[in-house]
């Protein structure tokens, strides 16, 4: 093949806001970008809906994400995850755990394409990805843990 693959781990990189290192890998994010993969992981791990979430909610949850913990208690969110914090966090397989590393194997995933190692598939079932190298379909599924009984739900509180 005629691309051109660093030999170097990929550094995702959207920004120096906020970073996350794990096994030789350093991946850097803007605000917007990190706060985007935040929210999505959430509705993923059956968190949060689908909806978008109001900005004070949304800040919250980056914090959670970012440093473990909300410090500033500024949301409806903040005082759910207080309410419900002994389900939600302070165990070695928590939320925070699962939200980081749904984070940052999306963006992992992102720089496997970028670097030419992954091409995405889109099809009638949703997307898919296969092997630049040879073609052959590789498997991304991750079975994820559901926070789906501790679910926080806008407007309930």
């Amino acid at each position: 093949m005629g691309t051109r693959r660093r030999q170097q781990l990929p550094n995702y990189e959207s920004g120096s806001d906020f970073t996350m290192e794990f096994a030789g890998f350093r991946f850097r994010f803007s605000a917007t970008d990190f706060a985007q993969r935040v929210e999505d992981a959430a509705v993923r791990l059956c968190f949060v809906p689908r909806t978008r979430l109001r900005r004070e909610d949304l800040e919250d949850l980056v914090a959670l994400a970012a440093h473990g913990e909300i410090t500033a208690q500024g949301s409806d969110l903040a005082a759910h995850v207080a309410e419900h914090r002994e389900r939600i966090v302070g165990w070695d397989d928590d939320l925070v755990y699962w939200l980081r590393k749904l984070v940052f194997r999306g963006a992992w995933l992102d720089q496997q394409v970028k670097d030419g190692w992954l091409e995405p598939i889109f099809g009638e079932d949703g997307f898919s990805y296969r092997s630049a190298v040879n073609g052959q379909p590789v498997v991304i599924g991750l079975p994820t843990p559901s926070w789906a009984a501790v679910r926080y739900r806008p407007g309930s509180s």
